[in-house]
């Protein structure tokens, strides 16, 4: 999400025929009807021969009914390749999540490309930190050299690499990766990945030091005062969050500070450059969850693990999350619709709402819940 007419200024629409099934269960084609909006999904597993466990995973995708355009089609795609340069406890996750009029073009370049590089790092075991720095900042290269118009379109990726018994995180933008903790008697939910939008002080501070003008709609139409901040905290926003601006114009808009592609709001500070961040496993942690932020702007990270922990596998998981995030969405919608706000509905129904899930378990999830029924 996260502009005006989506994550960046773009009035356009886009298409694409989704994934294929080497990379996961995507693509069924779509009607005006709730219940028909939510992708099949598969329920596989991959050993981890290092540490004597396996990984149950799931993907899941779902978008929002278009009234002018029944048959849109995602932007967002997902990665799941297991087995990386042929190691059987190297194992990769990605969701990306695009925006713009080529966002499709772009996720898609980038999902391909990104899990490619670093497939052919040789020095991928030995560092991934800095293989991900290096696979991120060359696939942005290599996107804004092809055939793809990124002057206004791009994608943000929330990656995990399983390394035996570690994870490394790799994050551009605002989807996010969450990890169950079993503490103290409950699960609690860790944050794997941080949103990297203007409601960050540290992100803010750095593309200001760029060049950009960061402003709500608002205040950049004139409606409020400028030079007052008018936004509060993530969680309640209002719906009118903090954006990118070049100093003399009113694009692109980008509620997000880092991307890959978006060539033109690279210009403000909008960069590819990933954080990465690792965990080391135990046996308190159960399962993780990564997803794009049509789930995370309507459910917390708690809300999210809670939710998977009434399920007995990642595949009814995702769905569930699908369901209730696309509940809420529509809830917001049809609240907007009665309290008048005809031009903010013309907006926000006509953008792409998608929820893109992927949930992997972890060796002691199914004792956990067990353990708790």
């Amino acid at each position: 999400m996260g502009c005006v007419h989506g994550k960046c200024c773009s009035h356009y629409t886009s298409s694409s025929n989704g994934d294929d099934q080497e990379n996961g269960p995507y693509g069924s084609n779509i009607h005006p009807n709730i219940n028909h909006l939510q992708t099949e999904s598969s329920l596989d597993s991959v050993a981890i021969p290092s540490n004597k466990y396996r990984l149950e995973y799931s993907a899941v995708t779902q978008r929002g009914y278009y009234p002018g355009s029944p048959d849109k089609v995602n932007q967002d795609c997902f990665c799941i390749k297991t087995q990386i340069q042929g190691n059987p406890n190297l194992h990769f996750f990605g969701v990306f999540d695009g925006h713009g009029q080529f966002g499709t073009q772009c996720s898609h370049f980038v999902k391909d490309r990104l899990v490619e590089i670093l497939s052919e790092d040789p020095i991928l075991i030995e560092d991934p930190v800095k293989a991900y720095d290096s696979a991120f900042l060359a696939t942005n290269t290599e996107l804004h050299d092809s055939e793809i118009d990124d002057t206004m379109s791009g994608t943000t990726a929330i990656t995990v690499l399983v390394c035996g018994n570690t994870l490394f995180i790799g994050n551009v933008g605002d989807s996010r990766a969450v990890l169950a903790v079993k503490s103290g008697g409950r699960v609690v939910a860790e944050d794997l990945s941080y949103d990297q939008t203007p409601f960050r002080e540290d992100e803010y501070e750095r593309v200001k030091l760029c060049g950009a003008r960061v402003l709500s709609v608002d205040q950049v139409e004139g409606i409020k005062d400028p030079d007052v901040q008018t936004w509060g905290d993530e969680e309640n926003d209002g719906g009118d969050p903090p954006r990118l601006w070049v100093q003399n114009g009113m694009y692109p808009g980008t509620a997000f500070t880092r991307s890959v592609g978006d060539s033109t709001a690279e210009k403000i500070g909008v960069v590819a450059a990933p954080e990465v961040s690792m965990v080391r496993l135990t046996p308190e942690h159960l399962f993780f969850v990564i997803a794009s932020d049509g789930v995370f702007e309507f459910m917390s990270s708690q809300a999210v693990v809670d939710m998977v922990l009434k399920y007995s596998d990642p595949r009814q998981a995702c769905a569930a999350i699908a369901r209730e995030s696309y509940k809420l969405w529509m809830s917001m919608k049809v609240l907007e619709f009665i309290l008048g706000e005809t031009e903010f509905i013309v907006i926000w129904v006509m953008q792409q709402w998608i929820a893109y899930i992927i949930c992997v378990s972890l060796p002691r999830w199914r004792s956990l819940n067990a353990t708790l029924s």
